[in-house]
Formats: structure tokens, C-alpha cells, sequence
């Protein structure tokens, strides 16, 4: 009698990986925005599966704080918050600061090889007309440096704090420099790590998150504003 072999099936937690990452683009997209109420059982027919693995996802991005659930209610995208916005670049600011130095410390040649392929990406990147791109290849650019220290732990800290300003804050980020700016800061912060000169990577890279955040916060504010005068 021939051994029949059971029939391969996704194991739930495929499903609500493939629910997250789904999600996690509709964020980005603005598909899904601040404040909108989450059609998890439309959203259950859109990717074809049941609801329990999108609603495992929407558990973990409320666990990220993307997302909040009401009693009897359903799922919230959480709203924009200026101080939030401040309290993700100032703890943004001392993880990479961190990072930076240890990598600099460990760089070799193919770590050099790696945060060059990175920068050429990024410069890219600011040839297209595309913000999303362009945030994509910025955050790469910054988690390259930060990757290269070893340090898991506050690497994924860090990746989780640019899901929280590129999945719910990226319309504020607009593009939060100039194009010149960014060009100019990237590149001399990589000149810096190369040159491994520590204390100069470190202001730099300091200057260019604050100089982010002052643009981030102040397009918020805008935002706000223009929202609180549409609903008077």
C-alpha cells in the first residue's frame, strides 16, 4: 500500500506574516490612514483568507502602537501626534549615535564596500519623483550604518522606530530635507565613517536627524492645522 503523503497547507503564521506585510504597505501607500477605522473582513476577502491571520497582524501593529483596537468597536489606525514625532527622532538621535560608533570601529573593507553601495542607491534615489523611494533609500542608508555595529537588539529597536515614522508619519516626512541637503549630509557622514573619525560621524549624523526633525514636526503642524480648520 503506497504511503500518501498529507497535502501541504500554510501554516497560520505565513498567513498573518502575509497580512502584515500587506497591511504595513497600506500604510506606507496611505491606502490606510491616521484615524481610519481598519475593514479587517473586507481586507480578509482582498487577500484571500480567513480573518483570524489579519487579525494576529493588526495584535502586532497595535503592539508597534500603529494601530489601536476599541471594545465592541474594531481596529484604529492611531492618530498623529506631534509628540510622539519628538520622542521618535530624540530616541532615534541616541540609537544611531550609538550604533555609529561602534560600527566605525569594526568597518573593514567589504563593511566600506557596503555603506558605498548604499549612498550610490540613495543618490539615486533623489532623481526619482517618488517620496516613497526616496524614504525607502534614506532608511536603508541609515540601517546600513547601524547594521554594520552587530548590535541586534538595537538594531531592530531602531527599524521598529522608522516603521512608526515611515508607516504612520510618512505624508508629514513630505520629504523632510531639500534634495541638496541630503545629498550633502549623506555624503559627508559617509566620508566621515570612512576617515573613521568618530566624534565628526557623530555630529553630523546628530545635525542631519535634528535638522529631519525640525521639518517633520513642522509639516505635522501644518497638517494639523489644515485638518482642524477643514472640520470647524
Amino acid at each position: 500500500m503506497k504511503n500518501v503523503r498529507p497535502k501541504q497547507t500554510k501554516e497560520p503564521t505565513d498567513l498573518s506574516q502575509r497580512a502584515f506585510d500587506n497591511i504595513r504597505q497600506m500604510l506606507f501607500h496611505n491606502e490606510l490612514v491616521a484615524g481610519q477605522k481598519v475593514p479587517f473582513k473586507d481586507l480578509s476577502v482582498q487577500l484571500g483568507m480567513s480573518v483570524t491571520p489579519v487579525l494576529h497582524a493588526l495584535k502586532f501593529l497595535e503592539f508597534q502602537g500603529l494601530v489601536r483596537r476599541e471594545p465592541n468597536k474594531g481596529y484604529f489606525i492611531e492618530p498623529l501626534q506631534l509628540e510622539e514625532v519628538e520622542e521618535l527622532y530624540t530616541f532615534r538621535s541616541l540609537l544611531e549615535l550609538t550604533l555609529v560608533e561602534i560600527t566605525i570601529t569594526k568597518l573593514d573593507k567589504s563593511g566600506e564596500a557596503e555603506l558605498r553601495a548604499v549612498h550610490s542607491a540613495y543618490l539615486r534615489s533623489l532623481e526619482s519623483n517618488l517620496t516613497h523611494q526616496k524614504l525607502i533609500a534614506d532608511r536603508n542608508f541609515h540601517l546600513a550604518i547601524a547594521q554594520l555595529s552587530g548590535q541586534s537588539i538595537r538594531l531592530a529597536t531602531l527599524k521598529n522606530l522608522f516603521d512608526m515614522l515611515h508607516l504612520k508619519y510618512k505624508t508629514s516626512l513630505g520629504y523632510v530635507t531639500s534634495k541638496q541637503s541630503n545629498q550633502e549630509d549623506h555624503g559627508k557622514i559617509l566620508d566621515a565613517i570612512l576617515a573613521r573619525d568618530r566624534d565628526l560621524a557623530k555630529s553630523l549624523l546628530a545635525a542631519h536627524i535634528e535638522n529631519s526633525r525640525i521639518h517633520a514636526c513642522l509639516n505635522l503642524q501644518q497638517m494639523i492645522a489644515e485638518k482642524s480648520q477643514i472640520q470647524v
